[in-house]
C-alpha cells in the first residue's frame, strides 16, 4: 500500500515558535514523532511518504498517490484537521486517523473513515490486520498501555531534519501527579513507562547523522517521573555516550519543580547534557495549587528553586494559569510580580481551561460551567469562570501587557542573566560554527537590528550582555530572537481576547430606567 502521512498546521502559539523559526530560516520547531513512530510501525513493504504542513505544502498530486491518509493531531491542530478532511474528502482518499484530538472526543469528526486511538503500538496492529483481510472497523481502542521497551526506531528518514530547529526523541510516557487540569494521566497514565538506554541511544546516533542539529527535545510528560530508574539507567548510559561521542548538540526536556531537591539527579542531567527544562510553575497562589492537586509545587519556595534551577546552569521556560476557581482580581498583579522577579526568559501564561478526559473537565461538567468544547489557544477557556469572563479576560490582558511587551521581556532576561551561571560539568559540549551559522547572525542583525521597529531592546541586550558577561553573547543573540517572538506572539492572542472581551461586553443586557 502506498501510505501518506500528514502532520497538521500549527497556529500562531508559543508552542509553534513560528515568528522564532522565520528570523533563523527554519520551518518549524520540531518534526512529527507520533507519525515517525507509526511510519515504522507500518509493514517494511509498503511505500510511505510524509508531508509535515508546517514545512511543506499538501500537493494534490500527493493525495492522488495515497491509498489512506493517516493523520495525527493535537488538540491545538482543529482547524487545520478540518481542512485537511474536507481535501482528502474531495479527493476520496479514506483518513486513518489518532492522536489526543481525537482520543476523547473523535465523535466530533464524522467523515474520518477510522479512528486508531490511544497508543498506536497497541491498537495499530489490530488495524492493520483488518485493514489486510478487506474489514476494517471504524474504531480501535484499548486502555491497555503500551511497553515502550518494544518501541521501534522512528522512521527519521521521512524527514529533512534541516527544515527544523530541533530534533525530538522520548524517553518516558505518564506522570505520577494527578494535577487535574493536565490530561497527560488520561492519555497514558500515572506510571511512567520507558524505553531502554539501548533505544534511546540508537535514536541519537541516528540523529547524529544530521550535522546541523544543536538541540534535542525529550519530550516526556515528566522525565523525572521515575528518577530511580533516571538516576540508575539512562542518565548515565548517556554521560558514557556522550563522552565517547562527543555529540554537538544539548538536551532540552519537560520536568516538575522537584528536580530542586536531587542534587545527584541535578548533576547528573547537568553531565548528560541538559540545560533546558520546562517547568509547570503555574501560579504562586498556594490556594489554586491545593485545589487543582499540584502538590508538587507545594510546601517549598518557588522562587527559591528557580533561581538555584538558573544557578546550576539550567534555562528554564514555565507554564503560568490564571482563571483558578480560588483566583480573585489580585492574582492578575501577583502572577506579574512573580513572573518578571523570576528572570525566567519563556513565560507561557494560559487561561485555565478543562481537557476532556481530566478529572477539571468531569467537574466543570457536573457543575455545568462548560461554556463550548476545548480550546487549545492560550487566551481562550471552555469554563465559566467564577470571578467572571470580563474580569478574567481583563486580567489576562493586564497579565501578558506587562510580560510579552519587548520591555518587559529585556528586563526579564536581564534578570536571568544576573543569576544564571554556567553548569560545572566536566562532561563539555562542543560548539561549532560554520558558514551558515554566519548567514543566519547576518539576517538576525538585519530583522532585529535594523528592520524590526523594536530593534532598540536587541541592541541594548546585546550591549548589556557585552558589558556584563562576554560569554553570554551568543545566548543575548537567541533571547533577542525570542523578544521579537514573544512579542509577536503577545499581538496575536492580544487581538483574539480583545474580540472575546467585547463579545463579552456585549452580552452584558442593558439597564431598564
Amino acid at each position: 500500500m502506498r501510505i501518506l502521512l500528514v502532520y497538521p498546521q500549527m497556529p500562531d502559539t508559543f508552542y509553534a515558535m513560528r515568528h522564532f523559526m522565520e528570523v533563523i530560516d527554519k520551518k518549524a520547531a520540531y518534526p512529527p514523532l507520533g507519525l515517525l513512530t507509526v511510519a515504522s510501525l507500518l509493514p517494511n513493504d509498503w511505500e510511505k511518504k510524509l508531508v509535515d504542513l508546517n514545512v511543506n505544502d499538501l500537493e494534490e498530486n500527493d493525495l492522488q498517490w495515497a491509498d489512506y491518509v493517516f493523520l495525527s493531531a493535537m488538540n491545538v491542530q482543529e482547524q487545520s484537521v478540518r481542512d485537511i478532511m474536507a481535501r482528502c474528502k474531495k479527493a476520496g482518499v479514506k483518513i486513518v486517523a489518532g492522536g489526543s484530538l481525537f482520543t476523547h472526543e473523535y465523535d466530533r469528526f464524522p467523515g474520518i473513515e477510522h479512528f486508531v486511538l490511544n497508543e498506536a503500538e497497541i491498537t495499530l496492529i489490530p488495524f492493520l490486520q483488518d485493514l489486510q483481510a478487506g474489514t476494517p472497523k471504524h474504531l480501535y481502542q484499548s486502555a491497555e498501555f503500551a511497553d515502550m521497551a518494544h518501541t521501534p526506531l522512528p522512521a527519521f528518514p521521512l524527514v529533512d531534519m534541516s527544515s527544523y530547529l530541533y530534533a525530538i526523541v522520548q524517553y518516558s510516557r505518564g506522570c505520577p501527579y494527578m494535577c487535574d487540569f493536565c490530561d497527560v494521566t488520561a492519555l497514558f497514565g500515572r506510571r511512567p513507562r520507558i524505553k531502554t538506554p539501548e533505544q534511546i541511544i540508537a535514536e541519537l546516533e541516528e540523529i547524529n547523522k544530521t550535522n546541523n542539529i544543536q538541540l534535542i527535545l525529550f519530550a516526556d510528560d515528566n522525565l523525572i517521573g521515575n528518577k530511580r530508574v533516571l538516576k540508575d539507567e539512562l542518565l548515565p548510559a548517556l554521560i558514557e555516550w556522550r563522552k565517547k561521542t562527543n555529540p554537538g548538540f544539548f538536551f532540552a526536556t519537560q520536568l516538575t519543580i522537584n528536580l530542586a531537591d536531587d542534587e545527584e539527579l541535578m548533576q547528573l542531567m547537568l553531565d548528560a547534557g541538559f540545560r533546558h527544562i520546562f517547568i509547570g510553575i503555574e501560579t504562586p497562589a498556594k490556594e489554586s495549587l491545593k485545589m487543582s492537586h499540584k502538590n508538587q509545587n507545594l510546601k517549598r519556595d518557588l522562587m527559591d528553586n528557580i533561581n538555584m534551577l538558573h544557578q546550576k546552569g539550567f534555562i528554564i521556560s514555565a507554564g503560568f494559569i490564571v482563571g483558578f476557581d480560588s483566583d480573585d482580581h489580585t492574582i492578575f498583579e501577583r502572577q506579574v510580580e512573580f513572573i518578571q522577579s523570576s528572570g525566567i526568559p519563556l513565560p507561557i501564561v494560559n487561561i485555565l481551561k478543562a481537557p476532556p478526559g481530566t478529572d477539571l473537565y468531569r467537574r466543570i461538567k457536573s457543575e455545568n460551567r462548560l461554556s463550548k468544547p476545548f480550546a487549545f489557544a492560550e487566551g481562550d477557556t471552555n469554563i465559566v469562570p467564577v470571578m467572571g469572563e470580563k474580569e478574567l479576560y481583563r486580567g489576562f490582558l493586564h497579565v501578558i501587557d506587562n510580560i510579552y511587551k519587548p520591555d518587559k521581556s529585556y528586563y526579564r532576561i536581564k534578570q536571568f542573566f544576573l543569576h544564571y551561571r554556567f553548569p560545572k560539568t566536566s562532561v563539555r559540549v562542543r560548539t561549532t560554527y560554520n558558514f551558515k551559522h554566519l548567514q543566519m547572525f547576518l539576517k538576525i542583525i538585519y530583522r532585529l537590528g535594523i528592520k524590526d521597529t523594536n530593534r532598540k531592546y536587541f541592541w541594548q541586550l546585546i550591549v548589556w550582555t557585552s558589558f556584563y558577561n562576554r560569554k553570554f553573547f551568543d545566548k543575548s543573540i537567541f533571547y533577542g530572537i525570542m523578544i521579537y517572538q514573544v512579542y509577536q506572539t503577545y499581538l496575536n492572542i492580544l487581538s483574539q481576547v480583545s474580540v472575546q472581551l467585547e463579545q463579552e461586553e456585549r452580552r452584558v443586557p442593558a439597564i431598564a430606567v
